[in-house]
């Protein structure tokens, strides 16, 4: 009797400390994600841009994913390596510093990593708790615009 006392404990006590953990812990929903993919893609296109959004969670897994019309395919798998890198590095993908102009960007070690801006951490404090990507505009910098602005537009849900 004493062991199944024991046993009931224990697994009362993981249950609770679970619950408590999934709700003290900040995570990307599906409906921010979609949010900031929505955002994102507006501001590209207000510019003039097609492209693709990927919102990926803290495990790299997708949230959510839009390729605008005429954004062209190869833009799915750029996102996705912009994104593995953020989360890799924990910092906005490309270099680390700005290089002088007409420099290439020197290759990321890591495969399925690629070494150009566009995307960002998406960040609770200081945990990262996913990632958005963009890519198809003509230049990182603006992949990274309007990756800006889709992150800017949930900004307030993750404080």
């Amino acid at each position: 009797m004493k062991f199944t006392n024991f046993l009931f404990l224990v697994t009362a006590t993981v249950v609770l400390s679970a619950n408590a953990f999934a709700q003290s812990q900040k995570m990307v929903t599906v409906d921010m994600a979609q949010t900031m993919a929505q955002e994102a893609i507006a501001k590209c296109r207000a510019d003039g841009y097609k492209v693709t959004v990927l919102v990926v969670d803290g495990l790299n897994a997708p949230k959510a994913m839009l390729r605008d019309d005429g954004a062209t395919a190869a833009t799915t798998e750029v996102a996705k390596m912009k994104a593995t890198a953020t989360l890799w590095y924990n910092r906005p993908s490309g270099p680390a510093q700005p290089l002088p102009p007409g420099t290439a960007a020197p290759p990321l070690p890591v495969p399925g990593t690629i070494n150009a801006q566009g995307g960002l951490p998406i960040k609770v404090g200081d945990a990262t708790i996913g990632a958005i990507a963009v890519s198809g505009a003509p230049g990182g910098d603006k992949d990274a615009a309007c990756a800006t602005a889709g992150l800017s537009k949930v900004a307030d849900k993750l404080k």
